[in-house]
């Protein structure tokens, strides 16, 4: 899955990465080394801009709120619990499979936090004769230092109980698609810990390389059989991972500090 990631790179960079034409420059875009579900959140998308007679495709940099409503919903409020949705069934899953075929962004990011519980201490915990010791979360990157690009969808929810021209009267939010983690070697893999992604965690973010970038953004693709093909997973050995600080775990805690590398898991806490 993907429940909290590091953003930090600035718009001028990601514009030289993916080639955006436009953003929003009143729109406030500073680093967030703790992005938490509801918040707002940097996405690149391919559509054409608002009030513009040219009504093609502009390749923007916006922001959203993390945690898709889909756009017949009755109300936001099943939000924060759709982060994510699986690569498996994005196509055919009532809130997701709209977005899927006409509005796919990609979330721009450091990297993404999990967090571990060693098999052998959830079945203590299951009989009841251990108490569960604090997780270790681990961040996990490309291991070349580039930009991890999230697939992601957005959608627009329309808040009918305000003026349409009130500034809260549309949203717009977005969904991180997930995939099965690799079980192949880590490219880069702790001294201590886990030795692949699946080590860590069952699910993975699905990361985009740039040669589907522009396949993925492309509002004109719409065939669901031809997208399904761009849900495929990178190639493997392309990530490292390493043990973070617990300070990760509380959403108010946010800066730099929080991606320093440590030597291996703090004491109380598992691999």
């Amino acid at each position: 899955m993907c429940g909290r990631y590091a953003s930090s790179r600035r718009p001028e960079d990601l514009a030289g990465i993916f080639e955006i034409e436009k953003w929003e420059p009143e729109e406030a875009y500073e680093a967030d080394f703790n992005v938490a579900p509801t918040k707002e959140v940097y996405a690149v998308l391919d559509r054409p801009v608002k009030d513009a007679d040219d009504r093609r495709p502009v390749r923007q940099l916006r922001k959203l709120k993390w945690g898709l409503v889909p756009s017949w919903s009755k109300t936001p409020e099943g939000g924060a619990r759709m982060i994510n949705a699986r690569a498996e069934t994005v196509h055919e899953k009532p809130s997701y499979r709209r977005a899927f075929t006409t509005r796919r962004c990609i979330l721009p990011a450091d990297g993404y936090y999990e967090w571990v519980t060693a098999a052998a201490e959830r079945d203590l915990e299951v009989e009841g004769k251990k108490k569960r010791p604090r997780k270790q979360p681990y961040f996990v990157t490309p291991a070349d230092g580039s930009v991890f690009a999230m697939a992601g969808l957005y959608e627009f929810w329309h808040d009918r109980t305000l003026p349409d021209e009130h500034p809260l009267a549309w949203w717009v939010t977005c969904s991180v698609i997930t995939t099965e983690a690799e079980t192949a070697p880590l490219g880069v893999a702790p001294q201590d810990g886990p030795r692949t992604l699946a080590d860590i965690h069952p699910r993975m973010p699905l990361m985009l390389t740039p040669d589907r970038w522009d396949d993925w953004l492309d509002p004109a693709r719409t065939d669901v059989e031809d997208l399904r093909t761009l849900l495929a997973p990178p190639p493997e050995g392309l990530m490292r991972a390493y043990p973070v600080s617990t300070a990760v775990s509380n959403v108010r805690n946010n800066g730099p500090e929080l991606l320093k590398e440590l030597e291996g898991p703090e004491e109380g806490t598992l691999f």
